[in-house]
């Protein structure tokens, strides 16, 4: 290849980049979903804010995520759904506390639950977000300070997060069935060794190994790499890790900045509270038409989600610098196993191997 060639292939490359990176999808998404979205997330802010216990209010609103599971099927069968996923997302916290404890365990746990809840979702069939706030949660979990005697409270904040979440869920469907058909429940597609094992042992490797940098390199709270890794390396495609990749760290490039702006305002916990609502608003708007342009507001949203109830305590330029690496190593590390995951050398080598220590009842 000559080096004319090798030039205007890398135009092609970029241009087409570009237009990914500017190209807005169409979305039939209801405006009433992320208006509910951001109640069951910012109703236990503004509980917590008026009790004066944002740490509390912080917990809950992490379960009232569990609403984004929300599938648009028949009421019995997305109320039970949406259940299950409250469930998993009070254990993988809860589990996640756990390990808090036990510093050798937590990367084995988070790689425990990040197989068990990918297999899961991909065996259910469920849609997005997949095992992704499930890790969260879990990530979350295990770099909260406190003590042995305040899990149990922690657990049932989180729970009591999911339970609003539920309820606000079961709410908007009566009203949204309404003028909206429900999309019938399909039966679960086949389960296969390589989309629901393997796929699952990988994606789980590769979370743990991203926390194990984390840890090597000492980065404090380093909760946002394996949660960055896990975005990244769940494309369908190569391409579409490496599009995802791209798109989320320039997103959060640009969302430090928003965030930076954002936390040099006179912020007191309501205000927190009603920004973090209006974020989640901004960001379940946009997520299903501009992966980036979410991403820029996932950035400040995870930052007070995590970091309301000690804002101020320290200062913001290590903070900002932290979470922008942390995103970098995570979708460094999450491009990789992509990259891993759909190589036909390493699924045949690796998935051959793998065949051979399971069972070959499980494996059909």
């Amino acid at each position: 290849m000559t080096p004319t060639s090798r030039w205007a292939e890398l135009k092609r490359f970029v241009l087409e980049e570009l237009r990914l990176l500017m190209t807005i999808k169409p979305s039939d998404r209801l405006w009433q979903m992320p208006f509910a979205a951001a109640l069951a997330t910012g109703l236990p802010l503004l509980v917590g804010a008026y009790f004066d216990h944002m740490n509390y209010g912080l917990v809950s609103s992490l379960g009232g995520l569990a609403f984004l599971y929300l599938p648009t099927t028949p009421m019995s069968h997305r109320m039970v759904t949406l259940m299950a996923c409250a469930f998993a997302m009070t254990a993988c916290y809860t589990l996640g506390l756990i390990s808090h404890f036990f510093p050798l365990l937590m990367m084995p746990m988070l790689v425990f639950i990040a197989i068990l809840t990918t297999m899961v979702c991909r065996f259910y069939a469920v849609g997005p977000p997949g095992s992704l706030f499930f890790i969260m949660a879990a990530a979350i979990g295990a770099y909260s300070p406190l003590e042995v005697l305040q899990v149990p409270l922690m657990v049932g904040l989180i729970a009591m997060g999911t339970l609003l979440a539920c309820l606000i869920a079961f709410f908007y469907s009566i009203y949204t069935l309404r003028f909206r058909a429900p999309q019938p429940a399909l039966p679960l597609p086949p389960a296969s060794f390589d989309f629901v094992v393997f796929d699952s042992v990988v994606i789980g490797v590769f979370v743990g190994i991203s926390l194990a940098l984390a840890q090597a390199l000492q980065l404090q709270k380093a909760y946002w790499v394996p949660v960055s890794c896990l975005a990244v390396i769940q494309g369908v495609s190569v391409r579409a890790v490496w599009s995802k990749q791209l798109h989320r760290v320039v997103g959060t490039g640009i969302g430090l900045l928003v965030a930076w702006a954002l936390l040099l305002l006179p912020l007191d916990k309501w205000t927190i509270s009603l920004m973090l609502m209006l974020l989640t608003l901004v960001i379940e708007t946009a997520i299903v038409r501009h992966y980036a342009f979410a991403a820029i507001f996932i950035t400040p949203l995870t930052i007070l989600l995590v970091e309301a109830a000690t804002l101020g305590q320290a200062a913001l330029g290590p903070l900002m610098q932290a979470r922008f690496f942390d995103t970098v190593l995570g979708c460094l590390v999450g491009l990789t196993g992509g990259i891993c995951l759909h190589s036909v050398r390493f699924r045949d080598v690796v998935g051959g191997q793998m065949r051979r220590l399971i069972p070959s009842r499980f494996v059909r």
